[in-house]
């Protein structure tokens, strides 16, 4: 009966098919749908993915009508609700690959996040004193960190759980604790 009803609803989501193709962002949705898939460990066409996390994920749907602004997106949103306490502010550039682990009272306030974002809840990237962050590509953001300000953090950085993050972190580096500081940085040598 679940497998009826899931189905069924799917038929309901047939418009967002048609905000998807007609999107300038569908490169990027692409992008997160990809990644997705791989964690979920689908292996479908871009348009029965698209209908399945939009029926079985409410983040997913705060990140297509992100992308996606339009009135029609609003409109959509009335019967197939985005997650209410995932916010993106209008305002943020964020790369494509976008994955998250329930992001439950999660805020995504920075100038820019570069592609592959790992983000899980309780997380605040947000600005002070009207200044915020920006955050290089492969970056994973563990439950209940903080990274605010005017900071720049780089490429293959992890932010572990509960860090707050208020100042410059390079390539490659796992950052811990309040306040956070670098546990490991990875040096990686070219011959």
């Amino acid at each position: 009966m679940k497998t009826v009803l899931f189905t069924f609803y799917k038929i309901f989501l047939v418009p967002h098919l048609v905000v998807y193709h007609t999107s300038a962002h569908k490169k990027i949705i692409d992008k997160d749908l990809e990644r997705w898939a791989s964690s979920k460990g689908l292996q479908q066409s871009k348009t029965s993915l698209l209908l399945h996390f939009l029926a079985s994920a409410p983040d997913f749907r705060t990140l297509f009508y992100f992308r996606t602004r339009s009135l029609v997106s609003h409109f959509l949103n009335i019967y197939c609700r985005k997650q209410a306490l995932f916010t993106i502010d209008v305002t943020t550039k964020l790369g494509g690959g976008v994955l998250t682990g329930h992001p439950y009272g999660t805020i995504l306030n920075a100038d820019s996040i570069g592609e592959n974002l790992y983000v899980n809840h309780l997380v605040t990237v947000g600005e002070v004193n009207g200044k915020r962050p920006t955050i290089g590509h492969n970056v994973s953001i563990y439950t209940g960190a903080i990274v605010i300000g005017d900071i720049h953090i780089g490429n293959n950085v992890k932010i572990g759980a509960g860090a707050v993050v208020v100042k410059n972190v390079p390539d490659d580096c796992v950052v811990v604790g309040n306040p956070g500081r670098i546990l490991k940085k990875t040096i990686e040598t070219h011959a």
